[in-house]
């Protein structure tokens, strides 16, 4: 499946190094900052919206967004006036410092947690048992809980997976950013490639639909015509397969 340039080539600020960015950024005025911010403001919005579907509402729309708009200014700052690498460089730091303010709100109470590792637990015992993946009825049958519980199980899954492949990915990054310049950026980008071409079409097209188009998961579970519980499934198969690509490189 094909990805856009701009989706894959993560590692665009690469050939810069700490202090060019950092003499770039001070030579940009605060108000070509402003220009910017307003320029890039549609891509904050559009995190914020993907995000918002993940978490559950723990956080408010409104400071979702301004904490994204800081995410974009150190975005700014750090990589000096934008050219067509800055969108990937910035989706990153907006996402992750999201995502930062809900790990430090500890957006999922203990007990859910403690609960999520239980049924975790309980499902790997089952796949062993099984020698596959259990189906849904098996799992819930299993886990002494109803379908219902077991899909809500799978929807909080998926949104701590996603938190664990964003910060790989911007490791990996920023790994290509400290060091020297398009050779390390073309390996990030190389790893990239190799991690998505090992997922099956519908998990190729869940994660693009994710981290590319920015949907839901009950906006892809439309368009391909799938439960949102299947969506969530895809969602983690195709995010271990990634974890377990990018940490062998």
């Amino acid at each position: 499946m094909a990805y856009s340039a701009d989706y894959l080539d993560t590692a665009g600020a690469g050939e810069y190094s700490e202090a060019a960015m950092a003499a770039v950024s001070a030579s940009m005025s605060a108000r070509e900052e402003q220009q910017h911010l307003l320029a890039y403001a549609p891509l904050v919005k559009r995190i914020v919206r993907q995000l918002n579907s993940q978490v559950s509402g723990t956080m408010s729309r409104e400071d979702m967004e301004q904490i994204g708009l800081m995410g974009l200014l150190e975005a700014l700052r750090r990589y000096g006036a934008p050219d067509t690498g800055f969108g990937s460089f910035a989706t990153l730091r907006i996402r992750g410092a999201i995502l930062d303010e809900l790990r430090r709100q500890d957006w999922r109470p203990r007990a859910v947690r403690q609960d999520a590792h239980r049924v975790r637990d309980g499902l790997r015992a089952l796949t062993r048992k099984l020698g596959r993946e259990p189906t849904p009825q098996e799992a819930a049958d299993s886990l002494g809980i109803t379908q219902e519980a077991y899909f809500q199980h799978l929807v909080d899954d998926g949104a701590e997976e996603m938190l664990s492949f964003d910060e790989v990915l911007q490791e990996a990054t920023e790994g290509a950013n400290t060091t020297a310049g398009p050779e390390e950026s073309f390996m990030v980008r190389r790893s990239l490639e190799q991690a998505l071409a090992g997922l099956s079409e519908k998990e190729q097209r869940v994660i693009q639909m994710i981290y590319e188009f920015e949907l839901s998961y009950k906006e892809i579970a439309a368009v391909l015509d799938l439960s949102d519980a299947r969506v969530c499934q895809l969602n983690k198969s195709a995010l271990a397969k990634m974890k377990a690509a990018l940490g062998a490189r």
